[in-house]
């Protein structure tokens, strides 16, 4: 009895000292709100999604008119849904927020890497999973979707077909789809769950960074340049998250629908294709990098390198004595063409492949892996070696 009680004293002692008396930077800005926001999105999407799931039938005859059922005879299912359906497009500002201002600040550098990596990965399970999530509802441009996308794997030399075959269960999408779908679009978000605990842990390993890149120190047994988290920053963190529900009510209640596709509130149809198959606009700048090139070999490689060069990059970087783009000019000016780079990627993915949409996709295309595997490695290299330089002769 007594072992039991020290033990749940020791799992409330790492409570407090992870989630209260944990030592944060005195100067975090607002951009660093986007890491609480995140999680707090996916609470509020694993919540929906299991009283969603209670009134769902993974069937392909059933499937669209079940979705009706939740927003027509289930009390508040149609809230329910929305806050679950916008959810999404909110949860994934949120993280291209939070990511962005990783790359601005230098999250990516040592020691902080392995934050920054397993950030990485749940971006990509992220995007697995709202996939799944987005084949469920069963209209025109889900099914259209699944068909297409999961197709990509036939470019796989020698098992490309019988790979896509195996995931589909049979020879096109049907009820055994649906039903492998939904089993890992309910069974991700607990993953996700684990990998943030995961994220976080590594951040409190490693310390958070901040808008100067300055440390927090310890001297002569005391820490500086440095507050306690709670009530300083959960204070913050809740004031944006009043601040994020404002605007993600505000769809919820009155543009619920200004996220989907017309096309979706059709039945699936098997003998109908959509004139022009659109994915949801988080997808785009990445369906766009798949179409720009005419090889679907190639196109699959690059829409797949495009996550997969977020982990290489900083492996590219040695330690670096100057982490935030703030006090780098030169590197500003990239780093804002880069973020242009990506929504022009986003707004040639809902275009159709024809000139000039396609040209402008190969050279967005082409710039964007150059930011990540060039620019970035060259001019953190420079950075170096101009810091050491002038500490020399200083």
């Amino acid at each position: 009895m007594n072992k039991r009680i020290i033990k749940q004293f020791r799992i409330l002692n790492v409570l407090y000292k992870e989630a209260i008396a944990y030592l944060s930077p005195i100067n975090l800005s607002g951009w660093w709100n986007f890491g609480s926001l995140a999680m707090f999105c996916l609470v509020v999407q694993i919540v929906t999604g299991i009283l969603l799931a209670m009134h769902y039938i993974p069937n392909d005859l059933m499937a669209f008119n079940s979705t009706e059922h939740i927003m027509r005879d289930v009390k508040y299912g149609w809230f329910l849904r929305y806050l679950h359906a916008n959810g999404a497009s909110f949860f994934f500002l949120v993280v291209y927020i939070h990511v962005f201002r990783g790359l601005y600040y230098g999250s990516y550098i040592t020691p902080r890497r392995a934050v920054w990596n397993v950030g990485v990965i749940i971006l990509l399970i992220m995007i697995l999973t709202a996939f799944l999530g987005y084949v469920l509802p069963w209209g025109q441009m889900s099914f259209w979707a699944a068909t297409v996308i999961t197709s990509l794997l036939s470019t796989i030399p020698i098992i490309g077909t019988d790979l896509v075959y195996w995931l589909w269960g049979g020879f096109s999408v049907t009820t055994v789809t649906l039903n492998r779908f939904f089993s890992l679009h309910y069974l991700l978000p607990f993953v996700l769950a684990i990998l943030v605990f995961l994220h976080i842990a590594l951040l409190h390993e490693s310390g958070s960074g901040n808008p100067i890149g300055v440390d927090v120190k310890l001297i002569d047994g005391r820490y500086i340049d440095g507050q306690r988290f709670h009530p300083n920053y959960t204070i913050k963190d809740l004031h944006g998250i009043l601040l994020y529900l404002f605007f993600y009510l505000f769809f919820v209640f009155f543009a619920p629908n200004y996220f989907g596709h017309p096309d979706n509130y059709i039945p699936a149809n098997s003998d109908v294709t959509p004139a022009h198959i659109v994915p949801e606009w988080y997808f785009l700048p990445f369906y766009a990098i798949l179409r720009s090139v005419p090889n679907k070999l190639v196109g699959v490689i690059l829409l797949v390198a495009a996550i997969v060069v977020l982990l290489i990059f900083p492996f590219l970087i040695s330690e670096s004595t100057v982490r935030s783009t703030a006090f780098r000019p030169f590197f500003k000016w990239f780093f804002w063409f880069f973020l242009v780079d990506c929504f022009v990627l986003g707004w040639i993915g809902g275009k159709p492949i024809e000139y000039p949409y396609y040209t402008i996709g190969v050279v967005a295309t082409i710039f964007y892996f150059f930011y990540l595997l060039v620019i970035i490695p060259f001019i953190h290299t420079v950075d170096k070696w101009v810091f050491y330089s002038s500490n020399f002769k200083a």
